[in-house]
């Protein structure tokens, strides 16, 4: 079995530190550099939930696209949820990884497995990486469907590609408009409204939209929005991030096993519908007399 170090330094050629962004917390968070590896978990997110997974599983390494701290602390005790995670994955002699923005970057990256999950044929990157001389590597992707189809359409196609959750995916625009070009953002997608613009993608996938921002893009007009779980726009990397870990291992003879968690961390566990059509309830308020105090 490889040593952890070795398949660190691997993740890190897949993935280099240096292609974080500035504020970012990649690389290891937990691990003896010595300790041997015979299996690795991917998950999204460094959760109890995901590393009691590894636990069970015996994996001797978590790999997670999120950090476990974004902004630095001061203590891993065992008193807060984040240091509970640090103390069981270390009790039971798991080590701890993080590929963030590196990952997002990366060619292929978390964005091209989002395109792949949907169906796309990915024709470059969102905004290009201006230190990639080839134009791979960058944030978000641009693709293109098989077909035209409306945008009702595309983003059922869309809801069968990702995985489940309880919020769904919601959709900004006519779903009978017709959709040919994609852009995709795994994760939170909103700060790339002017490059979706530029490109001239039809629509517009990613996650965490908020009222005023889809509101004013769809004041400005195309793209429409199809807006899906943070989780689950990050989630179809696990499996493009355990493929390469395992062509990383068969050309080095590794004995190692990877495995892609199926736990559901998607913070958000249930949806009420709203009625249907949707409407503003009424609600009773008194007249009042114009310039009367009340």
């Amino acid at each position: 079995m490889p040593k952890l170090s070795d398949v660190i330094a691997a993740l890190e050629v897949l993935w280099p530190p240096e292609w974080a962004e500035q504020l970012d917390a990649v690389g290891l968070v937990c691990g003896d550099p010595d300790a041997e590896v015979g299996q690795v978990l991917f998950a999204v997110d460094p959760v109890q939930e995901v590393a009691d997974e590894a636990i069970r599983l015996g994996a001797g390494l978590l790999v997670t696209h999120h950090p476990l701290w974004l902004r630095g602390t001061t203590t891993v005790a065992a008193t807060g949820f984040k240091g509970r995670v640090v103390h069981s994955l270390i009790k039971n002699d798991v080590a701890l990884h993080v590929a963030h923005t590196n990952a997002d970057r990366a060619d292929p990256g978390v964005s091209d497995a989002l395109a792949a999950a949907v169906g796309l044929r990915v024709t470059g990157p969102l905004v290009p990486d201006p230190s990639d001389p080839a134009g791979r590597r960058g944030a978000g992707r641009l693709g293109e469907l098989p077909e035209p189809m409306t945008l009702a359409e595309f983003a059922d196609r869309a809801a069968r590609g990702l995985p489940a959750t309880a919020t769904g995916l919601r959709v900004a625009g006519d779903p009978r408009r017709q959709v040919r070009t994609v852009a995709v953002c795994g994760g939170s997608g909103d700060s790339f409204f002017d490059d979706v613009r530029r490109a001239g993608a039809d629509v517009y996938l990613t996650a965490d939209l908020r009222h005023h921002p889809a509101s004013e893009a769809q004041q400005a007009g195309p793209p429409a929005l199809v807006d899906a779980a943070h989780w689950a726009t990050e989630w179809p990397w696990c499996a493009q991030a355990a493929r390469r870990l395992d062509e990383v291992a068969e050309r080095n003879g590794w004995s190692l096993r990877t495995h892609v968690s199926h736990t559901v961390t998607d913070p958000w566990t249930a949806h009420a519908r709203a009625a249907t059509p949707p409407h503003v309830p009424h609600v009773p308020h008194e007249p009042t007399t114009s310039g009367a105090p009340r």
